[in-house]
């Protein structure tokens, strides 16, 4: 009998949303890979759920590249790719790789990785997923001439961004490998209690670490089964793909989110950036 099972590699699998998800789909018996920042975490993690875990820091994009070229070693077969790391940050910083951090780890690394296995997730007839967030509707001010946000930068505004970036990623990567076999979603967890946007100051840091405030927050289990919905559901049954999702059902999001010459322009000058050709 063929082992049915899916390889589910979740990146940003050492807490919050991506544990959770990790443990859902776990206990529902798939072959789950964990990717995390922090080994001590993510190994803890994989102790519990007995599954194969990459470190890898988004900050760092050569550590990116590193981990795609253990993924595409370890696992041929890889069914579902949840690029889930991201995270919220305060003051405007460049990463090593001279990239403003929280473009580079919500967007730039996400991207980079999914086109290095690009190959493997095409002939696995894959589904990438996004965690974006609500944050592109509320926050986004984008603006495809300031991707590193040089001018009038907010934290706030960065990480809506980068959301509404999630988003035109994945609906152009859909336009460009759908009839490849691909399939691609990007969802909102909802607002949940978890630690990510804590060093980010202002008003997420008050928001993700105030006691009262955290009370009406969205469980890590119910934001991680978002993205459980996703990773077991069948592409064109259960969901549709190039499509933004809120609580399991398409939803819209930025206007800008449907703007597939936005979407194309975003996809070619990020490949610049990491050094892909478009």
């Amino acid at each position: 009998m063929s082992d049915e099972r899916k390889t589910i590699v979740i990146t940003g699998a050492s807490d919050g949303i991506g544990a959770a998800a990790a443990r859902q789909l776990a206990g529902n018996g798939e072959r789950v890979v964990l990717v995390g920042r922090s080994r001590n975490k993510t190994e803890a993690i994989a102790r519990e759920i007995n599954a194969p875990f990459h470190i890898a820091d988004y900050a760092e994009l050569e550590q990116v590249r590193e981990l795609a070229a253990d993924l595409a070693t370890t696992y041929p077969r890889i069914d579902v790719l949840a690029n889930n790391a991201g995270g919220i940050f305060g003051d405007r910083k460049l990463t090593q790789d001279g990239f403003e951090q929280t473009f580079q780890v919500n967007h730039l690394a996400g991207f980079l990785l999914t086109n290095l296995l690009l190959e493997n997730l095409i002939a696995s007839n894959a589904s990438v997923i996004q965690t974006s967030s609500v944050a592109a509707k509320r926050f986004s001010k984008f603006d495809i001439d300031d991707l590193q946000g040089d001018h009038d930068y907010s934290g706030r505004v960065a990480y809506g961004n980068a959301k509404l970036a999630n988003i035109l990623f994945t609906r152009e990567l859909d336009r460009r490998a759908a009839e490849d076999g691909l399939s691609t979603a990007a969802f909102h967890p909802g607002v949940v209690a978890t630690s990510f946007a804590s060093s980010s100051g202002g008003l997420f840091g008050f928001i993700y670490t105030n006691p009262l405030t955290r009370r009406f927050m969205t469980t890590t289990e119910d934001g991680g089964s978002r993205l459980t919905f996703l990773a077991t559901g069948t592409p064109g049954q259960d969901w549709i793909s190039g499509e933004y999702y809120e609580r399991d059902r398409p939803m819209a999001s930025h206007r800008l989110s449907r703007d597939d010459q936005l979407a194309r322009q975003l996809w070619e000058r990020s490949a610049e950036l990491v050094g892909l050709s478009g």
